[in-house]
Order: structure tokens, then C-alpha cells, then sequence
């Protein structure tokens, strides 16, 4: 799991690329912004807009219909791996009509995804001011998830028992979801197996009354 040090770093920089993209979006003529940046700066000081690898690990073995990945990199990254399920919607067509329907919609949990973070937090950011809900970013990205599904580290005999079990569950996900396939660029912007048991049931993430995600 993240550190809360990790966490105040990743804070600010979501802080300065709120800032940035505010300066340097231009005026959304066709789609006018819902928030301001006040209420931009709640949500992101909130970090409710993160989900952890293990629950989408545990909704996709389980093929709940709930969730939608979305991939905003590159075509060419998504062709050379992506994880199972998930549409491509590149960060520089983002806010194209071509994906509004999917954006925008209370259907489904879209979980958005990049290598890291910075590429999908501006997705999230772009798509969240303009008052879509219902859509969350992948905590660390790929390379997270590679780091905890597809390679988690095996517990030292002195961790309590539930981190065994997160283990065993990782393990097995990554073995389910194909831990031998290709893993992507440990950088931001480049480039049939059991069934595991699931020792703890993971909830689901719920949008709150109001619509905020």
C-alpha cells in the first residue's frame, strides 16, 4: 500500500496539474464546465477518486458487468498490453464526443487507467469538471498494478495473517489475469488459469448522493 509520504507527493502533484490544466485547456466552448476549481481542489484534496489494484482485480475475475477499464494512453500502447476488458480512449481525444456516452452515464464504474497516474488523474480531471460521475483512476496506474498483481511481493513470517491472505489472493489474480503477458513502460507516456479463492471480500466503490466521484 501507498505511505501516507507517497500520498501527500502524489497530492501535490495532482494539485499542480490542476493548476496546469486550468491554464492551459482552452475555453470549452461546446462543453461548459460544471465545477469550479474550488470544488475541483475538495475532491482531489479527497483522493475518493482512487481505486485500489485489488478491487478491480477482484470485480475482473469475477466479471462484474459494474465495471468498465478505460485505457487513456496511446493506440500503440494499448495495443502492446492492456488489461483485460478495457476501451481505449486516448487523453487527447478525451473530450470528444465520440466517448460522451461512456463518460458521462451511471451505468457502469469506469476505472481509468495510465502507466502511472499524471495521465489519467488529467482525464479524471478534465472529465470531472465537467460534472461526469461515476468514474474513478486506477491507483499507481500500471505500474502499480504490476507491482502488486502480476509481481506482489511475498510477505515476511513476522506480517499479521491478513497479509498472507492478500497475498495469496494477489497471486493467484495474477495467474488468473495473465501474469505472464507483456508488462508496460515503468514510465508515464511510452510505451486459462484458476481461479483464485478470494480470502476477503473487497467492496465495491458507490457513487454518493449528490454525484460526486
Amino acid at each position: 500500500m501507498f505511505s501516507k509520504l507517497n500520498f501527500r507527493v502524489i497530492l501535490s502533484a495532482l494539485l499542480i496539474l490542476l493548476g496546469l490544466i486550468i491554464a492551459a485547456v482552452p475555453e470549452n466552448t461546446t462543453k461548459p464546465y460544471k465545477l469550479t476549481s474550488g470544488q475541483m481542489l475538495e475532491e482531489i484534496k479527497s483522493g475518493t477518486q482512487f481505486v485500489q489494484p485489488d478491487q478491480v482485480a477482484d470485480m475482473l475475475i469475477n466479471k462484474d458487468p459494474y465495471l468498465q477499464l478505460i485505457d487513456v494512453r496511446s493506440p500503440e500502447e494499448f495495443d502492446q498490453f492492456h488489461l483485460p476488458g478495457a476501451i481505449n480512449v486516448p487523453l487527447d481525444n478525451i473530450l470528444s464526443d465520440q466517448w460522451t456516452d461512456i463518460l458521462d452515464q451511471d451505468v457502469k464504474m469506469n476505472v481509468l487507467y495510465s502507466n502511472g497516474t499524471t495521465h489519467s488523474n488529467e482525464a479524471w480531471m478534465l472529465i470531472r469538471q465537467l460534472g461526469y460521475g461515476n468514474n474513478y483512476v486506477l491507483e499507481g496506474g500500471l505500474n502499480y498494478w504490476v507491482e502488486t498483481i502480476m509481481n506482489p511481493a511475498s510477505p515476511v513470517s513476522t506480517n499479521p495473517g491478513d497479509e498472507f491472505a492478500r497475498y495469496d489472493f494477489r497471486k493467484g489474480a495474477g495467474m488468473a489475469l495473465g501474469a505472464g503477458a507483456v508488462a508496460p513502460s515503468q514510465q508515464e507516456g511510452t510505451s486459462s488459469a484458476p481461479k483464485p479463492t478470494i480470502a476477503t471480500k473487497i467492496k465495491k466503490k458507490k457513487v454518493a448522493s449528490g454525484g460526486c466521484s
